[in-house]
């Protein structure tokens, strides 16, 4: 059974957090909100913990593509190779916000993030998911968590989330409804951005 806790985006109870960043630690899995649609999210260090989402998503761990979910500009560095001015200046534009940005990472990946040459990096416009994230200390893996509905792709009720996903997470935190739109995906590990996907936010930030 999840637990259920609720927290306002306005302004996230340091208690309640702390009760979701104890759950992170011990290797638990944790549904929670984001700028964007609602995410499924572990502790980047727990390899066990990865394992558990790769198992729900039905992927390989090491062919998955999950998004690191950061703080701010400075976690980022942490885990990606040096970036060059002009896409420093992109990221400073479009973070926090709706979008997920593909950049080369280093060596710094968690051992089985080793083989993959690219990082898929978000700081959402969201002090909830934020504040978990600062208060763990390093970021979460994260994927959003899509609906077999044709019509829906996402749900946005965190109360049918639960429902939905009670046997399978730790814990479901009710931060409001969410979105159903999912984030622009941009990779800048090229010379050039590309667009990969377009989603919430908006491409001209990268014009």
């Amino acid at each position: 059974m999840a637990e259920f806790i609720k927290l306002y985006n306005e302004n996230p109870n340091p208690k309640e957090i702390k009760k979701v960043v104890d759950i992170l630690r011990k290797g638990g899995l944790i549904i929670y909100p984001t700028d964007t649609v609602y995410g499924l999210g572990c502790d980047i260090t727990n390899t066990k913990a990865l394992e558990r989402v790769a198992r729900i998503k039905g992927v390989k761990l090491e062919k998955a593509n999950f998004s690191f979910i950061c703080n701010d500009l400075s976690h980022i560095s942490d885990f990606v190779r040096q970036i060059d001015t002009a896409t420093y200046k992109i990221l400073k534009k479009a973070l926090p916000g709706p979008y997920t940005f593909i950049l080369p990472g280093n060596n710094n990946l968690p051992k089985v993030f080793k083989k993959k040459k690219t990082v898929g990096i978000r700081v959402p416009d969201n002090n909830i998911a934020r504040a978990i994230v600062q208060a763990l200390g390093n970021p979460i893996v994260s994927t959003s968590i899509r609906d077999e509905d044709d019509i829906i792709e996402y749900t946005t009720d965190p109360e049918l989330i639960l429902e939905k996903w009670d046997n399978l997470v730790d814990a479901v935190i009710d931060g409001g409804y969410g979105d159903n739109i999912a984030s622009t995906i941009i990779d800048l590990s090229g010379d050039e951005p590309e667009i990969i996907r377009e989603g919430k936010g908006d491409i001209d930030i990268i014009l």
